[in-house]
């Protein structure tokens, strides 16, 4: 019966993952009916329903949930055998999924990549963008990247990168005709380029810190992202004072295109560390990629 049904069940566990016909089919490379004539097979043979379909979703039965848990680990084992197998004969190999915020992605695991994946060609990895916390285990990520101080406690963390310092700027010429901020509260009359995080309904409230007080500020302005890159780029066109990564900052603060303030009242965060499941045994080239991004300073 097995031998009938293995390409159906992992089909099922495509969908299952998806949750869509649509975009299972394109990423098995068949047709929406193929796919579907496949589904509808190994639920007449096992005489189970796995899906529940309408014509906009598909969800999994509790029948089909108890497969799905019952597949997925088996058939994650069996591909990281494989890719065992295939490393002992021909080195590091396989694929890898992150989920990283864009500045992590862009300023700490891109730059490690860059050269990683040059070094290690037959190694692949998929990066995928989101703000929001995400649950690596449930998606299928073999890790995630996020502040220390995000990171739950039941996750192995390795930090791959310094603290974080925050900053305040603005332009010359936005600063021209207006009182530079001296305490955190000033920032009431400026004009403040706002962050509404993905992991919360709300405007995010800029933290400040100094001899042992903190202090939390929701700005107004015209103008409110969901990415930092975005806010400061709106602070280097003049249309207000945003709060980015120092890290962003410094070259503009250097080449004289913004003003940094509140310098002494800006905080430091835990840096960014990559985090997995401390239960999941992982393969060789994932612990290579640990290696390169793993933050080797004081």
């Amino acid at each position: 019966m097995l031998k009938e049904n293995i390409n159906d069940l992992l089909s099922f566990l495509v969908v299952a993952q998806e949750s869509s016909f649509t975009k299972a089919a394109a990423k098995l490379g068949v047709s929406q009916s193929a796919l579907s004539h496949s589904i509808r097979g190994l639920e007449e043979r096992l005489n189970l329903r796995l899906l529940n379909r309408t014509t906009r979703s598909v969800s999994l039965t509790e029948a089909g949930d108890r497969l799905r848990q019952t597949l997925s680990p088996r058939i994650e084992e069996i591909e990281e055998e494989l890719d065992a197998l295939n490393e002992e004969q021909n080195g590091p190999s396989g694929s890898i999924r992150i989920s990283a915020p864009e500045y992590a992605a862009q300023n700490i695991l891109w730059p490690v990549l860059e050269k990683f994946l040059v070094q290690y060609p037959d190694i692949r990895v998929e990066v995928n963008i989101e703000n929001s916390f995400t649950d690596i285990v449930a998606e299928r990520y073999d890790a995630g990247i996020r502040l220390g101080e995000q990171v739950a406690k039941d996750m192995i963390a390795v930090r791959i990168s310094p603290d974080l310092k925050m900053a305040v700027v603005g332009t010359p010429s936005y600063f021209s005709n207006r009182e530079i901020p001296l305490i955190p509260e000033d920032l009431h009359q400026h004009r403040c380029i706002n962050l509404r995080p993905s992991t919360a309904g709300g405007v995010y409230a800029w933290e400040f810190e100094k001899e042992n007080r903190n202090i939390n500020v929701r700005g107004e302005g015209q103008l409110i992202f969901n990415t930092t890159t975005q806010s400061l780029k709106a602070s280097l066109a003049g249309f207000g004072v945003s709060y980015a990564p120092e890290n962003l900052i410094k070259g503009y603060v250097k080449e004289g295109k913004l003003i940094s303030v509140l310098e002494d009242w800006c905080p430091t965060f835990p840096g960014f560390h990559l985090y997995y499941p401390s239960r999941k045994q992982h393969k060789k080239a994932f612990a290579l990629l640990i290696d390169a991004l793993r933050y080797k300073g004081a």
